[in-house]
Order: C-alpha cells, then sequence, then structure tokens
C-alpha cells in the first residue's frame, strides 16, 4: 500500500505539529514562572513597626502623643509625677515650636520624649527622601530645647509602608505604633477608656494617649492606679523594648531573639 503526500499537506502537519511543541514550551515556562513569582511574593515580609514586647516581666508603658495644644501638660505632669510614673511623649514638630516651654518642662521631668514627625503629614504619600526630613527636622528642634537625641519614632495616623519605616530604621530610629487604643480623642471618658484598656492589658503592652482632650489628663490618675493594682509597673518605652538582637513578627511583636 502506497501513502502519497503532496508537498503542501506536509508542510500543514509540519506547522500544526511545531505550534503545538512551541505552544506546551510556552505554557510549561509562564506557569513555571507565575509560581516562581507566587513563590517569592510570599516570602517576601512586609515591615512592621513595635506594637508591644513580648517579655515575662509584667511591664507596660503609657505613650501620650503631643499635636494639638499644651493646655493639659501641666496637669499630666502633676499626675505622673504623684503616682511615680515616667511615660513616653511623641511630639510633632510644630507642637515642639509653639510649646517650647512644656517640651522643656516634660524633659526636666525626667521623662521620655520621641518623634512623631515634624508637620504630622500622611507620611505614606511621601517619598523616602521627604520622611528622613520629617523625621530629622523634628529630632533637630527637640535636640534644640532638650540636648537629647531622640531614638524613637511614631507615624502620623499610625500609617505607615516599607518606605515610612525604612526612612526611620535607616536613620536609627525604632518604629513604635500601639498595641491598646485608649480612643481618648473620641471623647471617652475615664471609665470608658479603663474598661477598654482592661480588656486588652498584658505584659508588654503600649498605650497610647494623647494630651489635648477632653478627658485625659483628669482620667490618667485613675487609670494609672488601676493599671498597678493589676501588679503592672510603669516604664518609658526604651525601658520595656529590646534594644539589641531582637526580631518583630507579622503582628508587630518584639521578642528577643534566640541564639544560633
Amino acid at each position: 500500500m502506497f501513502f502519497v503526500f503532496n508537498k503542501q499537506k506536509i508542510y500543514s502537519y509540519l506547522i500544526a505539529a511545531s505550534t503545538v511543541v512551541i505552544l506546551f514550551i510556552l505554557s510549561f515556562y509562564f506557569t513555571n514562572s507565575d509560581m516562581k513569582a507566587i513563590e517569592t511574593s510570599s516570602n517576601i515580609s512586609k515591615l512592621v513597626p513595635i506594637y508591644s514586647v513580648d517579655t515575662q516581666q509584667k511591664r507596660i508603658s503609657l505613650s501620650i502623643n503631643c499635636a494639638w495644644n499644651a493646655d493639659d501638660i501641666d496637669k499630666i505632669l502633676q499626675t505622673l509625677e504623684k503616682c511615680n510614673v515616667k511615660a513616653t511623649f511623641f511630639m510633632v514638630g510644630d507642637w515642639v515650636d509653639k510649646n517650647p516651654n512644656a517640651v522643656k518642662k516634660i524633659n526636666e521631668k525626667g521623662h521620655e520624649i520621641a518623634n512623631h514627625s515634624d508637620k504630622h503629614l500622611h507620611v505614606n504619600s511621601l517619598s523616602y527622601e521627604q520622611n528622613v526630613n520629617e523625621i530629622l527636622n523634628c529630632s533637630e528642634k527637640i535636640k534644640k530645647l532638650t540636648g537629647k537625641d531622640v531614638k524613637l519614632y511614631r507615624c502620623p495616623y499610625g500609617e505607615y509602608n516599607d518606605t515610612v519605616i525604612k526612612s526611620a530604621t535607616d536613620n536609627g530610629y525604632k518604629v513604635i505604633q500601639w498595641s491598646i487604643d485608649s480612643l481618648d480623642y473620641e471623647g471617652l471618658d475615664g471609665e470608658q477608656m479603663w474598661d477598654r484598656i482592661n480588656k486588652k492589658l498584658t505584659n508588654g503592652s503600649i498605650i497610647l494617649f494623647h494630651n489635648g482632650t477632653e478627658n485625659t489628663a483628669n482620667s490618667l490618675e485613675q487609670i494609672i492606679k488601676n493599671i498597678q493594682k493589676k501588679g503592672y509597673n510603669i516604664v518609658k518605652i526604651s525601658d520595656l523594648i529590646y534594644q539589641d538582637n531582637y526580631e518583630i513578627d507579622q503582628n508587630g511583636v518584639q521578642s528577643k531573639k534566640l541564639s544560633e
């Protein structure tokens, strides 16, 4: 039996076969490339600030953001002194400009002063260089009044991305968030704030307050006493966090790195 093929049919078969082979190779390549991309992206960790500290010690920190007025600073300082507590004050550069005497009083009382940016902008929309300027400008103003370097930074509005965090850490700052928000800026009274705090309070907690709010200054003493009654020691954030040989998980919990 003889099979007769003309050249046109042979060419058609060859082209069809070649097309199938090429499509198969391309499919295999792109499928594997996509898988590698997925694996790579899943292994990339987003940078996060310190929200809380993993510690066996019953220690927590009070942080007070200063961005509005300074009318209640004297009352807050009196309460902290009465309760024998040191807090960490995160100051905006503009606030420092307007309230130099308050900055000096806070420093003289032995509290920790930290950086809350210069203009309190939405830093996620800023470039790396703009973020660096926001941080360094604020620290320069604080040092001019206190003579001290600032090494803690809190992002305005609690916003951050990798660029924001790198702009701080590259310049020697530890980025601090919080694990408990008092919501004092929403006008909560002392009992309401304590109810929120009490539900989440644990070793290594960092609590967020603001000065210049309706009820914070008048509620702070009772909140501090309630915390102390539960056996917690209130310390500055720099005394709560680990300064070296640590890691931060994706929930923002800072822990001591295990020896390798």
